[in-house]
């Protein structure tokens, strides 16, 4: 069914996208995921198509002008490869980079964002915390002023491209509890004081940079301050609600490939006499799966619309963002049922989805504290 949204603009840009995906990171999915890393390369060849410059003036290195259709468009078919952990890699710049244009200075703009947007560097967000998870307002790494420096201490962790970066958007406290005493701070890898460590062994996202980070008397100039003081938790609750629409059209972007995988494996496979898919149960799985999808796209099509009309319908956000999660776990299930032991083997698109829809329910905001603040939205 073709988008009604679509210009010839957007479907040009979602064909490169695709291409891009198809040619350099689908041959290469199993043995990344395999190594644990992928080449620094692909970050700039992927930064070269300006996949993560929306919203940001072309004096920084970014498009010069924003698109919430475009955004969705690259991340569903970045999706649709299969292999998050380079796609978590290489998109964790586009939750940094929006703070930086925003509300860091001229110097650090015009130093760090083309260095960023062009692949040539890395970029990580540092919000969530050992002791904290998805609830911003405890933060507890702390920032005091000291004449003309910020003295940073405590740690971050799950940072994805963390380990690689090399220059981060920090929330430290540096008022009282709750979310009014958070600052956002801008802070290089060399900076004095602080330290990094990878984390490993996880359940998907196996070619992913992930790392916690460890600030001891961590000191930054004055000037390193975004935004102002104290103001901080808005600024980055409001960058979410973009990380959280990325996410969306990712998972319909995996939702999708788990569906098309099992269709065509369904298509090939006979069992008792006639292909797989001319089995009823397998045609209402297959049936359940793309009414899923349908509805994916629909609500994600609906936030774009609004997002462009100058409005941020956090509330919409917060729902997509559990809807889409639990739908993908369905799609995935359902596919990797579809396979059956074929399935089971690792080196296949589908079975790397099902390993990676876990972290999907829980990054940028786990789908319990969505469903909560989709109510709080509603004023309940």
């Amino acid at each position: 069914m073709r988008n009604p949204f679509d210009t010839d603009e957007r479907r040009a840009f979602r064909e490169s996208v695709a291409r891009f995906v198809k040619q350099e990171i689908e041959p290469h999915a199993d043995a990344w995921d395999e190594a644990g890393t992928f080449p620094w390369e692909v970050h700039e060849k992927a930064c070269a198509l300006g996949l993560f410059g929306f919203g940001i003036d072309e004096a920084y290195g970014g498009n010069g002008f924003d698109d919430a259709f475009m955004r969705c468009a690259c991340a569903e078919e970045l999706g649709y490869g299969g292999i998050g952990g380079v796609i978590a890699s290489i998109g964790c710049r586009s939750i940094m980079v929006g703070l930086v244009a925003g509300f860091a200075n001229e110097d650090i703009k015009r130093r760090a964002l083309p260095e960023i947007l062009s692949g040539r560097r890395g970029g990580a967000l540092g919000v969530t915390e050992p002791s904290g998870g998805s609830d911003v307002a405890a933060v507890q790494t702390r920032a005091v002023r000291q004449g003309d420096e910020w003295v940073l201490n405590g740690s971050k962790t799950f940072i994805t491209g963390g380990m690689h970066a090399s220059h981060y958007v920090i929330a430290a406290r540096t008022g009282a509890e709750g979310g009014a005493g958070l600052s956002l701070f801008f802070v290089d890898a060399d900076a004095p004081g602080f330290t990094r460590s990878a984390l490993e062994r996880k359940m998907g996202w196996w070619s992913s940079d992930t790392a916690t980070l460890y600030f001891d008397d961590c000191r930054i100039p004055a000037s390193h301050l975004m935004g102002e003081q104290d103001k901080g938790f808005a600024l980055a609750m409001n960058n979410f609600n973009y990380e959280r629409l990325f996410m969306c059209a990712q998972m319909l972007g995996m939702a999708r490939r788990c569906m098309d995988e099992a269709v065509a494996y369904a298509g090939q496979r006979r069992t008792f006499g006639k292909p797989l898919i001319k089995h009823q149960v397998i045609r209402h799985k297959v049936a359940d799966m793309s009414s899923r999808i349908d509805a994916m796209e629909a609500l994600i099509n609906q936030i774009c619309w609004l997002v462009n009309e100058d409005r941020m319908p956090v509330a919409e956000i917060s729902k997509a963002k559990f809807f889409c999660s639990t739908a993908l776990e369905f799609c995935a299930n359902e596919a990797m049922q579809i396979f059956g032991g074929a399935g089971y083997l690792r080196g296949h698109p589908v079975e790397r989805i099902y390993r990676e829809t876990k972290v999907m329910a829980i990054g940028g905001g786990s789908a319990e504290i969505m469903r909560d603040l989709a109510v709080r939205q509603m004023g309940l």
